[in-house]
């Protein structure tokens, strides 16, 4: 064996033993229904060994800049339980993020269980031009979380076909659909799922905080323009790392394209239909919504001056609005699909389409007492004080503080891939502190996102890996190459790196111009 040989070999060792650690410690985190569990009990402990401790700190009430002083309560006392089981049920069902996301997922699992949004998918990939099926795959891809989970698995397996019937290495188009499904799992054209559930932990992470000015805009648009420029610039990521690293890692071919793989995946003629009628049905649902935003004194403006932003009935309504798209598109292809045959599929379909949902209602039980006990003991309060007037003594300014938030996610990220779970804890303790040093909940929101989103595709403990691995098995140029956890995270690395690179960099340049970052939503408070 020669001297490359071995030193090779003494890296990929290196390097699986790496991912190796990464693995068994992230195994070693409990379900995140008991991780909640075990910090309310944490709390408690806490509450009551730090009961009195005090900060005192400005607050602006009625223009006027008052001195008020907070303390930790003591959540063992009676008052404090009394308190506590009185609303437990009110502080469930009353929890943000889960109307929204039910809400959401109505809307969506309708239009995903008609088939409309594999049938758009397949659509768009398999009529790109050949060269820039790459693109359209890392577009389609990156926007595949309208879909949820599905769009993750999907965008790999069709990827993978694609390429084959191409005559490329399929390996290359697995790994490009795989890192952009789930590496650019955050960035969206559109408002999907994601946003409404992190909107609505946001929410309820600045409830009852002083120095919050009220109506501070959390709803699920508050990262939307940020999101959209993030969909192009992943998109060309993509591109590059795949046609400039992942083809010279894995090989490619070009031996002509295999007509009938592709048919297997065409869309049919029942499918085009529907999309058709989805397109109507679209185009006449955002005129509609134009009658009745644009001309002055109509429905969604603000009645009191007539403009939409920062605040109107549009930004408020948006949640029943982007419901009523769904619901009406998903209707529409259903119907000029042969999907939906009579008025009882509607509901059947909504109903299937709700069960992904269930395991984030289960979670959300322990994780609202969480919040509200967070809240009750006011640490919330006393963590973003102390913790704003640390970083402000550190000196360190915006952008460094925002690379080393998104730092803290990407490590956190490795051991406990459920993003809804890590905000939930975050969001807390984070968006009030960043707010003390006049960061928006939105800009902290978004920094979060794509900490947790660009290392999605190198955590060895991801959902999807059984299923890449199973691809690539199927794939596989020979019988004696060697598919694991490695391998799949070995082809994810330049994307992770490239995509964390990319996202970081556009953030600090829109951070340094000041443009919104949503419909009436501004960086700093």
């Amino acid at each position: 064996m020669s001297g490359k040989q071995e030193a090779l070999l003494q890296k990929r060792t290196l390097f699986e033993k790496f991912i190796r650690a990464i693995e068994i410690v992230g195994n070693k985190f409990p379900h995140p229904f008991w991780l909640f569990v075990i910090l309310s009990v944490i709390l408690f402990g806490l509450s009551y060994w730090l009961a009195g401790t005090e900060v005192t700190y400005m607050v602006s009430k009625s223009g006027k800049i008052t001195e008020q002083t907070v303390a930790v309560s003591n959540l063992i006392s009676y008052e404090a339980i009394r308190t506590f089981f009185a609303g437990f049920v009110k502080t469930y069902v009353n929890f943000a993020p889960l109307g929204l996301i039910l809400t959401m997922m109505l809307g969506i699992g309708l239009v995903e269980q008609t088939g409309m949004i594999s049938a758009l998918m397949r659509k768009t990939i398999l009529g790109a031009p050949r060269a820039l099926v790459t693109a359209v795959i890392a577009l389609v891809g990156i926007n595949a979380n309208l879909a949820s989970d599905a769009g993750i698995i999907f965008t790999p397996v069709i990827a993978g076909a694609v390429f084959k019937a191409l005559g490329r290495n399929p390996w290359v188009g697995i790994a490009a659909g795989y890192a952009a499904g789930a590496g650019g799992f955050t960035a969206n054209l559109f408002i999907a799922g994601t946003d409404a559930l992190l909107s609505g932990i946001t929410a309820s992470a600045i409830e009852g905080v002083p120095y919050i000015p009220e109506g501070t805009p959390t709803h699920p648009l508050i990262n939307w323009y940020f999101m959209i420029a993030a969909t192009f610039v992943l998109t060309f990521l993509t591109v590059y790392v795949t046609e400039r690293y992942t083809v010279k890692m894995l090989g490619d071919s070009d031996t002509g394209h295999d007509a009938e793989e592709l048919k297997k995946h065409a869309v049919t003629p029942e499918e085009n239909r529907g999309l058709f009628c989805a397109l109507i049905a679209l185009i006449a649902y955002v005129a509609l919504i134009v009658c009745y935003t644009y001309p002055q004194g109509s429905l969604f403006r603000n009645p009191a001056d007539g403009t939409l932003l920062p605040r109107s009935p549009l930004l408020s309504s948006v949640m029943p609005l982007l419901f009523g798209l769904f619901f009406v598109v998903g209707i529409a292809y259903g119907v000029g699909a042969g999907v939906i045959r009579k008025g009882e599929d509607v509901p059947k379909l909504m109903q299937k389409g709700l069960i992904g949902s269930v395991g984030f209602m289960v979670v959300v039980l322990p994780a609202s007492m969480f919040v509200e006990l967070f809240r009750m003991s006011h640490f919330d309060t006393i963590l973003s004080v102390t913790g704003a007037e640390f970083l402000k003594s550190m000196n360190l300014g915006g952008i460094p503080l925002l690379v080393l938030f998104i730092i803290l996610v990407t490590f956190l990220n490795m051991f406990m891939i459920s993003g809804s779970a890590k905000w939930l804890i975050l969001a807390p303790i984070f968006v009030p502190m960043f707010a003390g040093v006049g960061f928006s909940p939105a800009l902290t929101q978004v920094a979060y996102r794509i900490g947790d989103s660009t290392t999605n595709i190198i955590s060895p403990l991801s959902y999807y890996l059984p299923v890449v691995i199973g691809l690539l098995e199927q794939y596989k140029p020979n019988d004696d190459t060697e598919v694991g956890i490695g391998t799949v995270i070995s082809m994810a690395m330049p994307y992770s790196l490239f995509y964390l690179a990319g996202f970081t960099v556009l953030l600090i340049v829109w951070y340094l111009i000041g443009l919104p970052l949503g419909p009436g939503v501004s960086a700093g408070l």
